[in-house]
């Protein structure tokens, strides 16, 4: 019984309105593409299926040292959907000036599958390669870490690397952004690495192997195309640090770099 409405035709035809908007009500939620009235052919509410891909140029750049000038790339490509995706990751410099070779620091293939909202764990194989007036050295390697977003808006990446040879290492990538303006970017970022076994080839010593530390600040020409100024430092330290040295190489550098970061 309708309260305040007895029991005459009024309330009867209340509860009849009630009765077919629930009905709608519910035949609408069940008809979205999951429920009970949904046909087999119906596209799903949410479009999560979706395949997507970018190719992005996080750092394309010329750094003007002391002693040499460098070309530097750091590249990404995925493609996939919102849970799973296909990784190419590359990173490597060429020496300009000052000398003469360079180096493929990595070409990775990896998988990738979201285990939370701003993580995700990664899986794949790498590749490394020196060339340059000596005999060109590579390996190849296995993969496996996390990369996402770390509380207060750090980009973080970090991974497990064990060589063909069984050499590992531990590698750690940070970056954050202040955005000064809609436009204008100051970007810091740093990494390191601990190798667990001595590569000797690669200039490699056991334990903490460096630190390498930027600042770039870009113009947001347009979103996809920012051109950026910007220093940066690293430096060799342990075992690592002595075998630069014993090749007669500086162990600390730092440069002036001039580039642009772009996607499409």
């Amino acid at each position: 019984m309708l309260r305040g409405y007895g029991n005459g035709p009024r309330a009867a035809a209340i509860a009849g309105i009630l009765g077919i908007a629930a009905i709608a009500t519910t035949g609408t939620a069940a008809a979205a593409g999951t429920g009970s009235r949904a046909q087999s052919d119906w596209p799903l509410p949410v479009h999560d299926d979706t395949r997507y891909g970018q190719v992005l140029f996080d750092r394309f750049e010329y750094q003007a040292g002391g002693d040499e000038d460098v070309f530097l790339w750091d590249a990404q490509a995925w493609y996939g959907g919102d849970t799973n995706r296909l990784w190419i990751t590359t990173e490597g410099e060429d020496i300009a000036s000052g000398g003469e070779g360079g180096e493929v620091e990595s070409f990775d293939v990896q998988f990738s599958h979201r285990f939370d909202r701003f993580w995700d764990v990664q899986a794949g194989v790498g590749y490394q390669t020196t060339y340059g007036p000596g005999p060109d050295r590579n390996r190849a390697s296995a993969i496996i870490g996390v990369q996402g977003l770390a509380p207060y808006w750090f980009e973080v990446d970090a991974g497990l690397r064990i060589s063909e040879d069984g050499d590992t290492a531990a590698e750690f990538e940070a970056e954050y952004d202040w955005r000064l303006t809609q436009r204008v970017v100051l970007q810091g970022r740093g990494e390191t690495s601990y190798a667990f076994d001595e590569v000797a080839a690669f200039g490699v010593g056991e334990g903490l192997t460096g630190l390498t530390l930027g600042l770039r600040l870009r113009y947001h020409v347009t979103r996809e195309f920012a051109p950026y100024v910007g220093v940066s430092w690293r430096d060799r330290f342990g075992d690592t640090a002595d075998l630069i040295e014993a090749e007669g190489e500086d162990t600390e550098s730092s440069a002036v770099v001039a580039g642009v970061r772009w996607w499409f």
